[in-house]
């Protein structure tokens, strides 16, 4: 009888540790909420946000696109300048948006505005993209971003959803 007691008890202690150990713990996080507009002047509360989401995006092109060592020595930088270009002038855009403009004829001429430098800053790198790469492959970079954009977009719809936003 004394064996089975010595038994039990250790199992309830075995049991006990092994339950605060491994058992889940809750842990509370604060959270910030996203804002997705950038006011100037402003810092980001994620510094580097915007260059891991850019390290994913290359590394998906760059699978894509195939690139050979002398074509991605001269591509990168060239992306990179042009992903810059594009950024400065979604922010504009989303800034511009965000604003409560009492002329709304103003706020759609400066997002028509917005839209058509966007369009010639693609028109004048698409250039220099035939410059470095076949047309095949800037065809194959421009439906690779949409499709890394709209990936992007439904993990985020996902996620609002599931957090029931």
């Amino acid at each position: 009888m004394g064996k089975l007691i010595r038994i039990v008890l250790g199992m309830l202690i075995i049991m006990t540790v092994s339950y605060k150990s491994f058992g889940q713990r809750r842990v509370l996080v604060p959270v910030q909420r996203f804002s997705p507009v950038q006011r100037p002047g402003v810092r980001s509360a994620k510094p580097n946000g915007g260059k891991k989401i850019q390290a994913v995006k290359e590394g998906f092109l760059n699978q894509r696109l195939d690139l050979t060592q002398k074509e991605a020595k001269a591509f990168w930088p060239l992306y990179r300048k042009y992903s810059e270009e594009l950024t400065a002038v979604n922010i504009l855009k989303r800034i511009n948006n965000s604003n409560a403009s009492v002329d709304g004829a103003q706020q759609v001429d400066l997002d028509l505005k917005y839209e058509t430098q966007k369009l010639d800053i693609k028109k004048r790198y698409r250039d220099e993209f035939y410059k470095i790469l076949p047309p095949e492959k800037v065809s194959i970079l421009y439906k690779s971003e949409h499709e890394f954009n709209d990936e992007v977009l439904k993990q985020l719809t996902e996620r609002s959803v599931r957090a029931g936003d």
